[in-house]
């Protein structure tokens, strides 16, 4: 009898259990971007409106007796009606909403617009979301590197001066929201002393990649600076936590003891433990960075992903709030599934199944 090793049973078990979450979690989404019908009633009344309008228009229309505008009117919406699945009920459209979502068919827009006037979801999303991974994802990657780095030392001189100094910074900067520092740093580099341009992608058009690629950075470095600036302070504080944490283990006494260089001891005994929690923080920030940030895009008027959601919010678009919400969903359910692995292979103590 072929006996399936316990890792890939494990690794089975978390494909379904992260499936159904997905599943969850998308039917969840089209149930409140519904927001109880109300959608439904939005999208009959733009239906007769647009259908008065159209017929408006219609010399031959307005010429017919009022009973006979009237019925055609109405079956003019009916069918409108029909054709867009509104005369079935929710329950129903909701099961076809969901597979349509799961297969990233995303459909159209309500309201909102492309830069080249699209309206299917899937162009307005993959047109913010460049813009996002450029900001946030960069952000994130930078602070990461230069906190854990900072960490490392502030463990290695624990209750030093560096270490209690960056521990108070760490702690101010995580209190206070990173809009707050844009506004701040806005009056400071780009009112003040005119560095940086406040806000936007480009000044203006450019034709050439060159100049656009130049003047793109010129407006990223502000708002770059600032998403940096406010979290690589918590990574340094989480790291440093962790270190001094494992450095109070036997093992690393131990290895001190026998005389083992500093160097060593760091990269066999400590940071080997260390990895896997680093590593999780790290994948779990970058797909959160995906997400954008509605504010910080806001005071810096930059096109990303979160400036799109809250548009789409504010303009009740459900197929956009649909569509951002199941790929934040499946971003989630990749990254876990990619950590699950990667766990296996970073830290020895997982054992699963039939694994020995």
């Amino acid at each position: 009898m072929l006996r399936i090793p316990g890792y890939v049973k494990y690794l089975g078990k978390r494909v379904l259990v992260l499936g159904l979450t997905l599943i969850i979690a998308t039917y969840i989404t089209i149930v409140i971007a519904n927001f109880g019908g109300y959608i439904d009633k939005i999208l009959k009344e733009q239906i007769e409106f647009e259908v008065s309008q159209q017929l408006a228009r219609n010399p031959a229309f307005r010429a017919l007796p009022e009973p006979v505008k009237e019925k055609y009117r109405k079956e003019l919406i009916e069918q409108r009606i029909k054709a867009m699945g509104l005369d079935k009920p929710f329950i129903q459209r909701s099961f076809i909403y969901l597979v349509q979502a799961l297969t990233l068919d995303l459909g159209r827009a309500m309201h909102l617009r492309s830069a080249a006037g699209s309206s299917k979801v899937r162009d307005i999303i993959l047109e913010r979301l460049p813009w996002s991974v450029l900001l946030f994802t960069l952000g994130t990657i930078l602070e990461a590197i230069l906190g854990i780095y900072l960490g490392l030392h502030m463990a290695r001189r624990a209750l030093s001066f560096f270490d209690r100094a960056m521990t108070i910074f760490a702690i101010i900067t995580y209190v206070i929201p990173p809009w707050f520092f844009g506004m701040i740093f806005i009056l400071l580099f780009s009112f003040y002393l005119r560095i940086f341009p406040p806000g936007g992608l480009v000044s203006r058009p450019h034709e050439d990649p060159w100049s656009f690629t130049a003047d793109l950075l010129y407006h990223l470095a502000l708002p770059l600076f600032t998403w940096v600036f406010a979290f690589f302070g918590y990574w340094a504080y989480i790291t440093r936590n962790l270190v001094v944490g494992i450095f109070q283990e036997d093992y690393v006494t131990a290895a001190r003891a026998k005389g083992l260089p500093e160097n060593l001891v760091m990269r066999r005994y400590v940071l080997r433990p260390a990895a896997p929690p680093i590593v999780t923080m790290v994948a779990i920030a970058l797909a959160s960075s995906w997400t954008g940030a509605i504010v910080t895009e806001t005071v810096f008027s930059w096109p990303g992903l979160g400036s799109l959601y809250w548009e789409a919010i504010w303009s009740m678009d459900a197929p956009v709030i649909i569509g951002l919400t199941v790929m934040y969903a499946y971003l989630f359910v990749i990254t876990i599934f990619i950590l699950d692995i990667l766990y296996a292979f970073l830290d020895p103590r997982v054992r699963v199944g039939g694994v020995r």
